[in-house]
């Protein structure tokens, strides 16, 4: 049902009838499906609606020109698109809309995803990339308000350097760099700062990129005037055209129910981004949204009569269907016959939807029933279990939910019984949450073969009169090593390019690779993620640099809700192997602390975070990565850069193994666990507690994310008894983390004499200078005398109070 244009002088009128027929097929079945949907959320059956009602005939044009090899990152009302180039049909539609846990059945994210959020298959079952440029392809939608923009900028990028950059294997990828990326944004959220952000980035970079900004004058019940200046976006933005002496963009305005309109603007604007790689923005107006802004409520308590009234008469579709017949492409009577078949196949996919969704939960509440209606026969408690069975029979449509209680539920009432029927009942509900649970939790991070966790340790290598030389340079020459390994590898942010990076890790690579693979970008930390987000899209592999930690929290959003949740949202059928970088720990002052990991573990599940004590280990973390698919977060020591290390005589070849620890010192007192920069200290405090006769174990966590894979430290305090956790994040963040896996998920508690502890900074921002890090964060003394403190509850007369 894909919608596409001939060229004109092949086109006769008959072909020209048909073509715009099958697009106005495709627009009413669009929003019919919207309609259904709506009603199939009123219901209940679905849980939550958000429908493309109102932009339909845009995306027909906008179908026209999409290609294989191109990319959409989009807004949630995009369903006609998806429909036009044969991404999406009812039966997936509704599946959606159900949560039909089956990839086949929902191919857009297998039910993990509310209706409207659309992508399509970058990977295969084996999570190899499929051939990108024989596909059109979109990119898995998010729901926070702009967050698709800064990924849509990566994305555009790829082509450029795909074009631009010699040496890469383009194969799968791109085809000289022709592909256009496609956005769509609604015109009440260019209010936000990602879109400004994202709009300056791309005006600067130069790239392929084709926003839609679709204008039905509202947000949610927000009129127009309360969100963009003179309620008018391209008028305000027309400082970004482009001129005979200035790069910019094109900015086209259309008006959204004026098909043949709609048809030349975007074929404009295919020619200019694909051909030249300029980017345009095109301002699509009156347009409409029947069903108002979500399920959640109506719009009619929000908009004015008139208003009403001018939406029935301009909805896009009642205006093509006028133009249908004012133009003799069709009568009345023959839309009339259409629209009523378009309504029946509607309401058959559907119900084939639902049916498909329920029929395997149908046999599985049977299953159940009958096992709890064997069990009951031989207990005590039968009149209480067969209420749960009965009330189960009685629900016609139950989700899982209800079969996996009611099993559970049951159990309860056969504590201290015995019998063959309750064994069955036990195994019965244990296989079915391992089957089961999977089909919502699985794929937060790659189950490919080239998952992190596949990676082997190789490790550094050392002449016998190996060079003590600045840390940096180990980075340096790995890096170099890197680009020349990897052509597909580039690195961008703030003065990461001519100047070398603030701390001199990337020295002369500019001048060496060029500016495109070594690249300084604008102050603008959430569009850095998002180039490296959509490049990694498309087979490239970024290494995006945010200059310090701290500057961490203006990307979190993206990291969170788009690069964290990729794999899974997507069931394993998108990935953005990108690798962030970073820098942080000890720097005496509040806001380049680099510490707020408590924070950031606990927002961005899905993504590795690595916290290498030295150059040396994070540039193994580099070269591990780049073997592998998964994103991560590489925190290089801050204070590091310029301390000595021995270069390794393989550099770009060692690497540093993903979530294992290191025992730096063996001891038998206790167990001291920490990472980054603030390691450095426990171990050195732990060579001044031997002079007191206390002989402290010392273990770098080195990845936070994932932590511990072999459960090594828990071999450690069966040993010493007992555990200190140490580092320079607040109380109750990173430190109470790796608490919380030590004696609870490894179960450590059963192996405690004392209490475990956790010795953390001040619960405020550091202050600024030397002194203001020591009494902000954990110093050398501090940890001694906590240390101290264990070993006298222990044994006060060995070890007296100190103060």
């Amino acid at each position: 049902m894909s919608t596409k244009t001939k060229a004109t002088t092949d086109m006769t009128f008959e072909d020209f009838k048909n073509e715009v027929l099958n697009d106005y097929k495709i627009a009413t079945t669009s929003r019919e499906c919207s309609l259904l949907g709506r009603r199939e959320v009123l219901t209940g059956k679905a849980k939550f609606g958000i429908f493309g009602d109102g932009k339909e005939v845009p995306q027909l044009a906008w179908a026209k020109v999409f290609k294989n090899g191109d990319f959409r990152s989009g807004y949630y009302r995009d369903q006609t698109l998806m429909m036009a180039i044969d991404k999406l049909n009812i039966q997936q539609f509704f599946a959606g809309l159900y949560a039909h846990t089956s990839i086949e059945a929902d191919p857009m994210s297998a039910g993990r995803q509310m209706g409207g959020h659309f992508g399509t298959h970058s990977l295969d079952d084996n999570g190899e990339w499929k051939n990108l440029t024989e596909q059109k392809n979109s990119s898995a939608d998010i729901s926070p308000t702009a967050g698709q923009m800064p990924r849509l900028l990566g994305l555009a990028q790829a082509s450029k350097i795909y074009r631009h950059v010699n040496g890469i294997d383009t194969t799968k990828f791109s085809v000289k760099g022709n592909e256009i990326a496609w956005g769509t944004i609604g015109n009440a959220s260019t209010s936000e700062g990602l879109f400004f952000e994202t709009i300056n980035a791309a005006g600067v970079l130069q790239v392929p990129m084709v926003i839609s900004i679709w204008d039905d004058e509202y947000g949610i019940s927000v009129h127009a005037k309360h969100q963009t200046t003179k309620e008018n976006i391209s008028e305000i933005l027309k400082g970004l055209q482009r001129d005979d002496d200035n790069k910019g963009y094109e900015i086209l305005k259309v008006n959204g129910w004026d098909y043949s309109a709609l048809i030349d603007t975007y074929q404009k604007a295919e020619k200019i981004a694909r051909e030249e790689h300029v980017p345009v923005m095109i301002h699509v107006v009156e347009l409409t949204q029947p069903q108002g802004h979500s399920t959640s409520g109506s719009h009619e308590r929000y908009k004015s009569k008139e208003r009403l009234e001018w939406e029935a008469q301009y909805d896009c579709i009642v205006q093509m269907r006028q133009w249908m017949v004012n133009n003799n492409i069709a009568t009345e009577d023959e839309l009339d016959a259409l629209d009523k078949d378009i309504k029946k196949s509607v309401r058959d996919g559907k119900k084939a939807a639902w049916n498909a969704y329920l029929q395997p939960i149908l046999e599985e509440q049977t299953q159940t029933i009958h096992l709890i209606e064997a069990v009951a026969e031989s207990s005590a408690n039968k009149v209480f279990i067969s209420k749960i069975c009965n009330d189960l029979k009685e629900i016609k449509e139950p989700g899982r939910k209800d079969v996996l209680s009611a099993a559970r539920k049951t159990l309860r009432y056969l504590v201290g019984e015995d019998s063959n029927e309750k064994g069955a009942l036990q195994n019965w509900i244990n296989n079915y949450i391992n089957e089961v649970q999977p089909k919502y939790s699985s794929h937060l991070h790659s189950e490919s073969d080239s998952s992190v966790l596949n990676a082997s340790e190789v490790e550094p290598a050392y002449d016998n009169d190996a060079e003590m030389v600045d840390a940096r340079l180990i980075l340096r020459n790995n890096f170099d090593a890197i680009f020349n390994t990897y052509p597909e590898a580039l690195i961008f942010g703030e003065d990461s390019g001519n100047i070398g990076d603030v701390n001199q890790g990337l020295e002369g690579l500019q001048e060496k690779y060029g500016e495109l693979r070594v690249a300084d970008a604008g102050i603008r930390e959430a569009t850095i993620l998002g180039q490296g987000i959509g490049m990694a899209m498309r087979g490239l592999r970024p290494i995006a640099e945010i200059q310090y930690l701290d500057y961490i929290l203006y990307a979190l959003q993206i990291m969170s809700d788009d690069l964290a949740t990729l794999q899974y949202r997507t069931k394993g059928k998108q990935k953005a192997p990108l690798i962030v970088r970073t820098r942080g720990h000890r720097l005496e002052g509040i806001w380049h602390s680099g510490s707020q990991l408590g924070g950031i573990i606990n927002l961005v599940r899905g993504i590795h975070v690595l916290v290498p004590r030295n150059m040396t280990k994070a540039a193994g973390f580099y070269n591990t990565l780049l073997e592998c698919d998964e994103p991560a977060l590489i925190i290089e020591c801050l204070n590091g850069y310029r301390l000595k290390e021995k270069m390794p005589n393989n550099i770009g070849e060692f690497k540093t193994p993903i979530g294992v620890v290191e025992t730096i010192k063996e001891g038998t007192d206790i167990t001291l666990v920490s990472y980054g920069s603030t390691l450095r200290i426990v171990e050195q405090t732990a060579k001044e507690l031997l002079e007191v006769g206390i002989d402290a174990e010392v273990i770098d966590v080195q990845s936070l994310l994932p932590f511990d894979i072999n459960h090594d430290i828990v071999k450690s305090v069966a040993k010493t008894n007992r555990l200190m956790v140490i580092d320079e994040d607040v109380p109750g963040g990173a430190s109470a983390y790796i608490l919380n896996e030590i004696v609870n998920t490894q179960n450590a508690f059963q192996y405690l004499d004392s209490q475990p502890k956790t010795l953390a900074a001040q619960p405020h921002r550091p202050a600024y200078g030397t002194d203001g890090d020591y009494f902000s964060k954990p110093s050398a003394e501090d940890i001694f005398e906590a240390v101290y403190d264990v070993m006298h509850e222990m044994s006060p007369i060995d070890f007296p109070k100190l103060r």
